[in-house]
């Protein structure tokens, strides 16, 4: 069977938010699409819940095993995916798939395209969809086409990648904590061919229990140490992604909120109805934004990187 693109999930003890996410993604699948899991070992009832829809037909591959970080669990489902577009879904934020599906169309008609990205939405989890923020690197996007910058940085959360750019693009970069923001900066350092969707087709949320949440200040200005010079990334008032500083500072006010509970899971703040029923409205407000806006792609063929 051959797939115009692969959904891929990397995952681990998530499996409330997974439930959503898989949810919605499965049962809007169409036949020329493929859902792609992979399971660092989950003890939480993950593991057995995809076992069931990887056996029932619902997602079509599927492993469960030890990862050494996120990036590893990244890298492997890039490399089994089958589609010849990849597009990477966290398993606690939000996708519209007719965004989604309009970003794969504009690249499958620009098959020079190596990288699609878009706008990107973000909330706090509990908060109301009046709150929900609005992110843009089209003006970054903007400087580093016309070549007023080396590199420039963007999430990941929102990328589409044509699967025969990675020999070119590579995969994550394993000893980053911070890989799409590594990531991204390599890609465009690279000089790859990026189209930028001005639509929104993810929506980031932020909760305590996120990599990013534990992540060290340390670590960060390290990480950044390395790849501000290699990739001659001068920043743009911000060294790492501007919603990436924002999960950052979300998560670590909640762990130290609710330290005292040791074990952090956003099902001890909220319930599992709430949980539902939250991004059931997150969900309806992204798909109804990007119905009553118009939204452009921005790729200019003249300055494609071809050798």
């Amino acid at each position: 069977m051959k797939y115009s693109i692969s959904y891929i999930i990397s995952t681990r003890n998530r499996l409330s938010f997974l439930k959503i996410t898989l949810g919605q993604l499965i049962s809007e699948l169409q036949e020329d699409e493929e859902v792609v899991v992979v399971d660092s070992n989950s003890t939480d009832g993950a593991k057995e819940y995809l076992e069931n829809l990887y056996n029932d037909n619902k997602i079509h591959q599927f492993i469960s095993e030890s990862d050494r970080n996120q990036a590893h669990g990244w890298n492997k489902a890039m490399l089994m995916a089958k589609g010849e577009i990849i597009k990477k879904v966290i398993d606690d934020d939000l996708i519209c798939l007719s965004a989604v599906r309009l970003c794969k169309d504009f690249m499958f008609n620009n098959p020079e395209i190596d990288i699609c990205i878009s706008n990107d939405m973000s909330v706090t989890l509990g908060n109301k969809v009046e709150d929900i923020g609005f992110h843009s690197r089209l003006n970054q996007f903007k400087d580093w086409k016309a070549g007023k910058s080396k590199s420039f940085s963007f999430g990941d959360v929102h990328m589409l990648i044509r699967k025969t750019s990675l020999p070119y693009i590579g995969l994550y970069d394993t000893s980053f904590t911070m890989m799409d923001w590594e990531y991204s900066l390599r890609i465009s350092y690279l000089r790859a061919n990026i189209a930028y969707y001005t639509g929104f087709n993810a929506l980031s949320i932020s909760h305590g229990a996120s990599i990013s949440s534990n992540t060290s200040q340390k670590k960060l200005k390290l990480e950044s140490k390395r790849a501000c010079p290699m990739y001659e990334y001068a920043g743009d008032a911000s060294q790492i992604s501007f919603w990436s500083k924002i999960k950052i500072f979300i998560g670590k006010y909640i762990l130290f909120r609710f330290k005292k509970n040791k074990t952090i899971v956003s099902e001890e703040i909220l319930s599992i109805q709430d949980i539902n029923n939250f991004y059931g409205n997150y969900q309806n407000f992204l798909i109804e934004y990007n119905k009553d806006n118009v939204n452009i792609f921005s790729f200019e063929k003249s300055q494609l990187n071809i050798s």
